[in-house]
């Protein structure tokens, strides 16, 4: 009954208070490690012994360790492999060395602060990655080399695990002998790919979806034991399993069925952590711990920034790389546990460090409010980017905004030997476009002075590809009134932009979603065994009937009542549309069949 009570109190807690820690911006790592500092021992009470369920929770690492395993397929590694071996080792090593550097200097032995140094030098990849994620960040240039670190400080993670017994001073049993787990695991690198395969087939001849997620875990955990009687760790298990069937036709599977697993214990590992965090070293030192927390901090950023800064990234990726690695990782639990074990720390060194860990992760989101702030500080007192000069010759076409749609637009004009002139507002767009050989030029065409530096008055068709609303329309605003003899092919991003583009006179316009939508409506007819023609006719008398609605619509849009009135009764007229097609197609074909 005790068990329960515990569990319901975690759920509940974690449910409570998680969604609003990754609300503030804070992230769930945070959010997990604030319920287990609320409920443990430290807090509530309500655990009082977290060290067993810390070791049950630990399962949720494992399963980390065997889902990036699944992630790394050999081809793609070798795509990322100047980011992650050149850019992750410099900076694993890099920062490794500094922050031995300063463990040595505060007392400690150097195999102590060899151990330390590495560890502090791991960020967090279940903080970074998802944060990143939601700041639409991956794909930038700092979130692309952030993404190529942590992967190399994930994989470091298991040769770490594998050395921190070399580095103690406990004493060795006969299965803990380095040759040993090394021979195990040559083993089973060469028999494990072709035993899992057989074994999956196996399970999936039985099409029981119970069946394959017990197949799934009894592979992690089986792996993980095996590794572990061999004198390695339970997480290298895991992850050579998930290497093992990085390129298997099970890989999504396999992934879907060990990941709700995979997050509620990775979740429980946290909020154990948080339980196990020695609070009151917090309040006997608490200078201290500010003072190695920050240390940390900036020893990694400056560290890193230093050497982004060397290989010749611009200051401001570099600025930004920096602050999101800043923290301490959630691997460092796992292995300042270790190294405890076996005797490389002591149980209060050990203690102190992983509470830094923790507070260096708790302000990992300031930090990166800071770097925000830093940003536009910088871009404020920027001097702004002067428009380019436009081409003396004027084009017959003139495409405003060179993103997804203007290129297929201006790609199409090109291989028709058909010139025009491009204008897009975002620098970094024109610099991109511009190393694929495409010309376009730099410059806001809702400037009513660069669109007659452009020359527009020759143009006769204008093409409005901006993907701000408002800035088209009052791009599109300012072309009617001082050109009005140019055409204007608009591209709408939704029916508001449509209708407010019809206000303004522009009938050549499309929703940029439209024709894909209209198409992949018909692939799903098709499928449903509609007969092609049939659903070709419904398709074109949808979309007829949508033109014909959206003008109907234009006249009330300001009015919410009338427009769900209108739209109701729009669905209804279609339902009747579309059946008088299918009447129309099957008396037709029954009249062909006579």
């Amino acid at each position: 009954m005790q068990s329960l009570t515990t569990l319901a109190a975690l759920l509940l807690a974690s449910v409570l208070l998680v969604p609003l820690f990754k609300r503030a911006g804070l992230g769930t790592v945070l959010g997990y490690l604030a319920v287990g500092v609320i409920i443990g021992p430290f807090g509530a009470k309500l655990v009082r012994d977290p060290d067993n369920l810390l070791h049950t929770a630990e399962l949720g690492v494992v399963l980390l360790l065997f889902v990036i395993g699944l992630e790394l397929k050999p081809s793609r590694l070798w795509a990322l492999r100047r980011s992650v071996f050149g850019l992750g080792a410099l900076q694993l090593f890099g920062v490794a060395a500094a922050l031995a550097g300063a463990g040595r200097y505060l007392g400690l032995s150097w195999p102590a602060a060899t151990v330390v140094g590495i560890i502090l030098a791991l960020s967090s990849t279940a903080f970074v990655l998802p944060t990143l994620a939601e700041r639409r960040e991956l794909s930038t240039r700092h979130g692309r080399e952030a993404f190529a670190i942590l992967l190399f400080q994930d994989l470091s993670v298991i040769p770490l695990l594998a050395l921190i017994p070399l580095f103690g001073t406990g004493r060795p049993t006969a299965l803990t002998h380095p040759a040993v787990g090394l021979g195990l695991l040559a083993v089973v690198a060469v028999i494990g790919r072709p035993t899992l395969d057989m074994l999956f087939r196996h399970v999936a001849r039985v099409n029981s979806r119970e069946m394959f997620t017990a197949a799934a875990l009894a592979t992690v955990l089986g792996l993980a034991l095996l590794m572990q009687a061999g004198g390695l760790s339970m997480s290298l298990g895991a992850f050579v399993a998930g290497v093992l069937l990085a390129d298997s036709e099970f890989r999504h599977e396999l992934e879907a069925a060990i990941a709700p697993f995979q997050g509620l214990l990775l979740g429980l590992f946290f909020m154990a952590v948080g339980m196990s965090t020695n609070l009151d070293l917090l309040v006997k030192f608490p200078g201290q711990i500010a003072q190695l927390t920050a240390g940390l901090i900036v020893v990694k950023g400056v560290v890193l920034f230093v050497l982004r800064r060397l290989l010749g990234g611009a200051t401001g990726d570099a600025r930004l790389l920096a602050l999101a690695l800043a923290q301490g990782g959630e691997f460092a639990f796992v292995l300042f546990d270790a190294a405890q074990s076996f005797r490389v720390l002591g149980e209060v060194q050990a203690d102190k460090l992983t509470l830094v860990v923790a507070m260096s992760m708790a302000v990992s989101p300031l930090l990166l409010m800071f770097g925000d702030w830093l940003a536009r500080s910088a871009k404020k007192n920027e001097p702004p980017r002067a428009f380019d000069e436009m081409p003396e010759d004027g084009s017959e076409v003139v495409i405003a905004g060179f993103g997804r749609v203007g290129q297929i637009v201006g790609r199409l004009l090109l291989a028709r030997g058909i010139s025009f002139t491009a204008l897009d507002s975002d620098a970094g767009q024109v610099d991109t476009v511009r190393r694929f050989g495409l010309k376009v030029f730099y410059g806001d065409a809702a400037h009513l002075d660069l669109l007659h530096a452009a020359q527009i008055g020759q143009a006769k068709v204008f093409v409005l590809a901006i993907d701000d609303v408002e800035a088209s329309l009052r791009t599109a605003e300012l072309v009617r009134k001082h050109f009005p003899h140019v055409q204007i092919v608009a591209r709408a991003r939704n029916r508001f932009h449509a209708s407010r583009l019809m206000d303004l006179g522009i009938e050549r316009q499309i929703r940029e979603a439209l024709p894909s939508s209209l198409e992949m409506a018909k692939w799903t007819l098709e499928l449903l065994n509609e007969p092609p023609a049939l659903a070709e006719q419904m398709v074109n008398r949808f979309a007829r009937h949508d033109a014909e609605v959206l003008a109907r619509q234009q006249a009330i849009g300001h009015d919410e009542h009338k427009l769900i009135q209108s739209s109701l009764e729009a669905r209804e007229e279609l339902a009747q549309v579309l059946e008088e097609a299918r009447v129309a197609f099957t008396r037709k074909g029954r009249g062909a069949a006579s």
